[in-house]
């Protein structure tokens, strides 16, 4: 079973305090596109890459069979991989 990993927000170059959990880098984008950022880096740690992705929020009607208490406008992230940079 594959584990967890952890990726951590860049900031320029600089680590942010957001780190985000996810099997894939791209689940871990889609969380940062969510909280608005579009210029996506994440470092991943234990490894010395860094994912670099393109980040958006589109405002979708909520889905048919979605709960009385759920908005009738949601978030829907979407997220474009770049590349992928190696640190030194």
């Amino acid at each position: 079973m594959s584990e967890k990993k952890y990726f951590v927000l860049l900031d320029g170059n600089n680590d942010t305090a957001q780190v985000f959990a996810s099997k894939q880098p791209r689940g871990a984008a889609l969380k940062a596109a969510t909280r608005g950022h579009t210029d996506i880096r994440l470092r991943e740690r234990k490894t010395k890459k860094v994912h670099v992705f393109t980040g958006s929020i589109s405002m979708v009607d909520k889905p048919a069979n979605g709960p009385d208490w759920l908005p009738d406008k949601i978030k829907k992230a979407n997220v474009k991989k770049v590349g992928v940079e190696h640190l030194e």
